[in-house]
């Protein structure tokens, strides 16, 4: 074995010498910490690592607090090799600044164009007819995620609507569960995402678009927006004391153990609930709309990753190859099988879905099913303030679903 090994190391170093080609370390900023998300960022590391290069980790928990240290390291002139985004426009900078690799010859080379699905995550790629990141997983947010013996401790069948949710509350409650699990750390995005959905599955697509992009305040300002507004408020009166500085893997963590009965949060809960050895339908609800008995529609945003100039060849052609196998539809069923979020392709083999994505993916395959996240609209400092209303609302006793609704509608106005 050792001769072998030694005949293969040879080999090797003789052909990094012959091609000049040499071993390049890709330091990657991505903020994928929890168990699910290591999970599935490991798959990219592994196969990475296996090309003779080496990933180097740059984990950093809560994508606020990843977003900001990507940003000063880049502008202070110290970024990293490859960096991870949200599709839309909080990349914007880096572009305008030119910092990022031009991705462009390789996507023409590999055709990105073709096999990069849908065209709302690849558009905020193309800027001026260039490529300038690489979606990688495309990341539905309205779900509902139940625990099924939570619901059977109060006697009660998991709910497939909103009207039945809302009445089953009090029941919970007197059973000894957490009706509602929330968390509020991260700067309150994932109030503000419960909020969105809210909106969506009583609203519908339509209206997402008028609000967000078309800014009809009208709309932003009328009964149905406030009667989603109100919802929230009594999920509100439902969470538990621990809500306001929890990060949300660890509220998924109350609904796998039982002790909390429903969580509001994107597939990538569903991450969670495989690592933890649990089958969808048997311990765990997924239910999408969220809580729409025919759901027609998904709300996707998803993971995209930048890649800075170094000036050092060997570097970049290691980004690039990174960029590649990133995209390859191995590593897409692999990765976005463990991540729980649908792959950007869809040649891919995604025979291990388990019921929950095949789910989301049979809605997704309906012609205009998928309505695009805020980012895709509006800017960072926007989400920032939408986020500060809405968990003012579910928080603040004194705030009032109708002082959270003009503060929405005055965000809107003056929204960038």
């Amino acid at each position: 074995m050792k001769s072998f090994v030694s005949v293969v190391a040879v080999a090797a170093a003789a052909l990094l010498a012959s091609t000049s080609v040499h071993a390049a370390d890709v330091e990657v900023v991505h903020w994928w910490t929890s168990g699910g998300e290591q999970a599935a960022v490991s798959v990219f590391a592994q196969e990475f690592d296996a090309t003779g290069d080496h990933w180097v980790d740059g984990a950093i928990a809560l994508g606020e607090t990843a977003r900001a240290t990507i940003m000063q390291r880049a502008l202070g002139g110290d970024p990293p090799d490859a960096a991870q985004f949200n599709p839309g426009r909080q990349y914007e900078e880096l572009i305008a600044a030119g910092l990022l690799l031009d991705l462009t010859p390789l996507a023409e080379k590999e055709g990105w164009d073709k096999i990069i699905r849908p065209d709302s995550l690849k558009a905020p790629c193309q800027i001026d007819g260039k490529w300038w990141c690489v979606p990688v997983n495309l990341h539905l947010q309205n779900w509902a995620w139940a625990s099924i013996p939570a619901f059977t401790k109060a006697g009660l069948e998991v709910p497939t609507d909103w009207d039945t949710y809302l009445a089953d509350l009090p029941k919970l409650k007197e059973a000894g569960v957490i009706p509602f699990a929330v968390g509020g750390d991260g700067g309150g995005w994932q109030i503000s995402l419960l909020a969105n959905q809210l909106i969506l599955s009583q609203l519908g697509a339509a209206s997402v678009e008028k609000i967000w992009k078309d800014k009809d305040l009208d709309l932003a300002g009328g009964p149905e927006v406030l009667k989603a507004f109100t919802t929230l408020k009594t999920l509100g009166e439902y969470a538990d004391d621990g809500s306001p500085n929890r990060s949300w893997a660890d509220t998924a963590s109350l609904v796998i153990k039982g002790d909390a009965a429903l969580q509001v949060m994107g597939d990538w809960a569903q991450g969670e609930f495989q690592v933890a050895g649990q089958k969808p339908g048997v311990d765990y609800a997924c239910l999408l709309g969220p809580l729409s008995p025919d759901p027609q529609n998904v709300r996707g945003g998803g993971d995209i990753f930048v890649f800075f100039k170094q000036g050092d060849p060997d570097v970049e052609r290691a980004q690039l190859s990174l960029a590649s196998l990133m995209l390859s539809p191995a590593v897409q069923a692999k990765f976005n099988t463990a991540k729980g979020s649908a792959p950007v392709r869809d040649d891919v083999d995604m025979s291990l879905a388990n019921d929950c994505m095949k789910k989301a993916l049979t809605v997704l395959a309906k012609p205009g099913a998928l309505v695009p996240d805020q980012n895709i609209w509006r800017n960072e400092a926007f989400a920032t303030a939408q986020n500060a209303i809405f968990s003012d609302l579910i928080y603040n006793k004194a705030t009032t679903p109708e002082s959270a609704q003009a503060q929405f509608v005055e965000l809107l106005k003056n929204a960038e």
